[in-house]
């Protein structure tokens, strides 16, 4: 059985998502009033598809298999979720309007090299991976955290190819991030050449 507090928090999820969406579209608007472009339009159906299906089959495998609220797992699958938030929240904030949940470049300007991207050429993804694994082990649904966690794999290896070629095309993205990893981060602290003030 889903619990009160679960329930309330997938559904904020769903609705944070639909936010997102607004906002991309606002930015996706002005983005392309300046002369931007949109790559790998083919992917953005099958990306709603997953994520929709993902926050769907969190309440059936709750409801349906009767998964149990363990504490444990909850506490510590919620401090994951919480990171993988911060993660996209700071990429979201340091992008600002070029910020979208489409692969939009803008030619000739230079990628954003501040803020989190100092560690990472890919924070957004990697809370979205966080995400995608662990909001549904919250309450068990260790099926669906595995099945939309690969599912969420082989989309992201797609998309992350695709915005680095559009990347690489249209800017300097290959010269600023070629001694930053995508997903994980190096120890030993950020990379020294970035600029915070740059553009993505």
């Amino acid at each position: 059985m889903v619990t009160k507090a679960y329930f309330v928090l997938v559904v904020a999820v769903a609705l944070q998502r639909m936010l997102e969406v607004r906002v991309s579209r606002l930015n996706e608007a002005e983005l392309k009033a300046r002369g931007a472009l949109e790559h790998a339009q083919e992917q953005m159906p099958v990306m709603v598809a997953v994520h929709t299906a993902w926050l769907v089959c969190i309440f059936l495998e709750v409801g349906l298999l009767d998964r149990p609220f363990r504490g444990g797992l909850a506490f510590f699958s919620l401090v994951v979720f919480c990171a993988g938030q911060v993660l996209r929240l700071l990429a979201i904030h340091a992008l600002g309007t070029r910020w979208t949940v489409k692969v939009i470049t803008l030619p000739r300007e230079s990628p954003v090299t501040g803020g989190v991207f100092r560690y990472l050429r890919h924070p957004n993804y990697v809370g979205v991976i966080l995400e995608i694994a662990a909001l549904p082990l919250i309450h068990g649904a260790w099926l669906t955290a595995v099945v939309f966690s690969v599912l969420n794999g082989l989309l992201l290896s797609r998309r992350i190819r695709a915005e680095e070629q559009a990347l690489q095309a249209s800017s300097d993205y290959a010269e600023r991030f070629a001694d930053r990893p995508r997903l994980w981060p190096k120890l030993g602290g950020p990379t020294s050449d970035a600029d915070p003030s740059s553009e993505q």
